[in-house]
Order: structure tokens, then sequence, then C-alpha cells
């Protein structure tokens, strides 16, 4: 019950909605990939991501001193269907922009 109601709170903000379909587009990107194509902030970045990992949406994986967001595999029934339903929303979505530097 805690993990599906997590996952619904992730889902109520338009901001969260446009990462996850960022990332479910683009693959695994960096925080600081995310920060330069949204133009926000890394702290904010780093607080939407964390509540979409907590709601079972993202896993991370750290090469470095970078963090990679990608969507979870596998995903249950629910979160494959959420992003199908985002899929369809218009939504304007950033192009991709490096924002790491090597």
């Amino acid at each position: 019950m805690k993990t599906f109601l997590k996952s619904i709170g992730a889902l109520n903000d338009e901001t969260r909605l446009t990462i996850l379909r960022f990332i479910d587009e683009n693959g695994a990107v960096c925080v600081c990939d995310i920060e330069s194509s949204f133009g926000m902030i890394q702290s904010r970045i780093s607080r939407h991501l964390k509540i979409l990992k907590e709601a079972g949406f993202l896993k991370v994986e750290r090469k470095g001193r970078w963090a990679y967001y990608s969507i979870r595999s596998p995903l249950d029934t629910f979160r494959q269907n959420v992003l199908k339903e985002i899929s369809y929303l218009e939504m304007d979505i950033p192009k991709l922009k490096a924002g790491c530097t090597k």
C-alpha cells in the first residue's frame, strides 16, 4: 500500500511527469544532463528524481562521480501502464543537452 501511494503521489507533479517521459525517451541520463536540458538547478532535479526512484519508476547507477537515472526494469504492469499513458500526453519535452564535463 505504501509503495502504491508513493507512486500516485510521485505522479501528482507536472515536472516529475515530464522528467519521467524525458528519461523514458532518452534512456539513461546523468543528473547534469537533466539539469542542462530542463534549465533547473541540481537540487530541484535531484529531489524530483529521488521521489520517482522511491515510487519505483527509476533506478540509479553510479559511474565515477556521475549518477545515471533510467527506467527501472522490469517494471510491474501498473508502472508500465503509467509510462504508456504519459507517452500519450501532449507535453513539451526538452531536447537532451549533455551537461556533464568528462
